[in-house]
């Protein structure tokens, strides 16, 4: 399934129904009061999170919505039938943006949750809500509001527990596609992944891992660089970053130089990126012999966060980083307890 993670749309709520003109007609009654009913309410649109989905591809076919009309008033005071609501099912992690100011409306993050995006119009007053001491047969009734309408941009930000992120081909899709069902396309040459792939990882005792794998990230990544700007908003709502560096290159400089480009791109799109539990791992430690390896890990645990040699593709110490990864997800459990 393609990821779509943009979208614009139109959405309009139904119109009131207008108030009806009717007057009573009965047997030997020749000149019946006023009795006409008042209009319905138009349906609102309403935009819900929907556990099921995870992209927003079907906004890419459809992009106008709009909401039931309330009907007209009847006779015999007999109330217009309410439009019904539209219902707009986006996946968890959608945040609503009025599209001509960019200001945010909603952010939908737990599933369920809803955001009333568009307010039906209000019916209006058949001719029997009319009458007065003075006027006992008005002529007149309301016609019913317009719903309200708006341009919207729907973005979505993917929820997951552990964001992979570091530069193209360094084995990000590799390590999802060996520790999760997922199966991103993966190839020996930069940029194969062009949108973000979740996986859930299953550890022993029933325990799971939400991962996300982030396309590449270069220099200039938060000025929209490499399409970088669509990418990051995706590590937002991670709980915990694991930068995955090439370490099979045998250049320790290099090796370096990936993460301090990545770390820098995160804190220049947001500082408050770098303040989440982080972690490293050098991947493709299958490319080196193991006095390579050790001098790799001494050399990167002087940046003071955790250090695992890792290789994706022959699958080499994953169990070991994953658990890693699920304590630092568990840090505050243990605390509270």
């Amino acid at each position: 399934m393609n990821f779509i993670d943009q979208a614009k749309i139109y959405v309009k709520a139904g119109d009131g129904g207008p108030g009806c003109i009717s007057f009573r007609r009965e047997k030997y009654v020749p000149k019946g009061g006023p009795d006409g009913g008042d209009g319905g309410r138009g349906g609102d649109v309403i935009i819900k999170a929907d556990p099921r989905l995870n992209t927003l591809l079907t906004f890419q076919r459809n992009r106008r919505f709009k909401a039931k009309n309330g009907r007209p008033g009847m006779p015999k005071n007999m109330h217009g039938k309410n439009g019904a609501d539209l219902v707009i099912n986006v996946p968890p992690g959608t945040v609503v943006k009025d599209w001509r100011t960019g200001r945010v409306l909603a952010d939908l993050v737990r599933p369920g949750e809803t955001f009333l995006a568009a307010k039906g119009g209000l019916g209006g007053r058949g001719n029997a809500r009319f009458v007065t001491a003075t006027r006992q047969a008005p002529r007149h009734a309301q016609p019913g509001t317009p719903g309200e309408e708006r341009e919207l941009l729907l973005e979505l930000k993917l929820i997951a527990d552990v964001g992979l992120v570091g530069p193209p081909n360094a084995g990000k899709s590799t390590l999802l596609s060996a520790v999760s069902a997922a199966r991103p396309k993966i190839a020996d040459y930069p940029f194969t992944t062009i949108s973000p792939n979740l996986g859930v990882v299953c550890l022993p005792g029933h325990r799971n891992i939400i991962v996300a794998d982030i396309p590449g990230l270069i220099e200039g990544a938060h000025k929209g660089v490499g399409m970088g700007l669509d990418f990051l908003r995706h590590i937002e709502r991670t709980k915990v970053l694991l930068y995955v560096i090439d370490a099979g290159t045998q250049d320790i400089e290099q090796a370096q130089e990936d993460f301090r480009v990545t770390r820098r791109e995160l804190q220049k799109y947001g500082a408050e990126l770098l303040k989440k539990p982080q972690a490293i791992a050098l991947n493709k430690i299958d490319l080196l012999d193991e006095e390579q390896v050790t001098k790799l890990v001494e050399e990167f645990q002087g940046v003071g966060l955790p250090v695992y040699a890792i290789s994706a593709a022959a699958q080499k110490n994953l169990s070991e980083l994953l658990e890693g990864l699920f304590s630092m997800l568990h840090e505050d459990d243990d605390l509270t307890q």
